[in-house]
C-alpha cells in the first residue's frame, strides 16, 4: 500500500473509485433494506393485524439490521466492534426518520405539499446524509 502524496484536501483516483463503489453498494443495500422493511410491515400489519406503529418499529429495525450486516460485510468491510458499530448505525438510521419527519412538517403540514412527493424527494437527501454519517462515524 503506497502513501498518498496528493495535496491535502484532494482525492486520488483510487480513493474516488473506492468512494463511488461504496456509495453504489450502500445504495443497493439500502434498497434491499427498504424492500425488506416494506414487505415485513405489510405482512405484520395487513396479514397479522398488528398495530401499525408496532409493525413499523419491527419492520424498520429489521431493515436497519439487514443494512448493517450487509454494509459491514460488503460496503465498508469492517467486522470489529460490531455492537458499537450497530448502535451507531441504528442511531444514523433514526436521523433519517427525524429528517424526513421535519421535511413532512415543513412541506406537507406547512405548505400543503403531498406527503408522497416529500417522501420521494427526501430519499436522496437522507441517503447522502446517512452515507456520510455511516462512513465517517459508524464504520470509521
Amino acid at each position: 500500500m503506497s502513501a498518498d502524496t496528493s495535496a491535502p484536501g484532494t482525492t486520488t483516483a483510487p480513493a474516488r473509485r473506492r468512494l463511488s463503489r461504496q456509495l453504489l453498494s450502500y445504495t443497493l443495500i439500502g434498497g434491499s433494506g427498504v424492500a425488506l422493511d416494506l414487505v415485513v410491515f405489510l405482512l405484520l400489519h395487513n396479514m397479522a393485524g398488528m398495530d401499525e406503529q408496532f409493525a413499523n418499529a419491527l419492520s424498520t429495525t429489521l431493515g436497519i439490521a439487514n443494512n448493517f450486516v450487509l454494509n459491514a460485510r460488503f460496503t465498508f468491510e469492517r467486522r470489529d466492534r460490531l455492537v458499537v458499530r450497530f448502535l451507531r448505525f441504528y442511531a444514523v438510521g433514526l436521523t433519517g426518520i427525524v429528517l424526513t419527519n421535519l421535511l413532512f412538517l415543513a412541506f406537507t403540514d406547512g405548505l400543503g405539499i403531498d406527503a408522497d412527493l416529500i417522501k420521494a424527494a427526501s430519499l436522496p437527501l437522507v441517503l447522502a446524509l446517512q452515507f456520510v454519517l455511516n462512513r465517517k462515524w459508524s464504520f470509521a
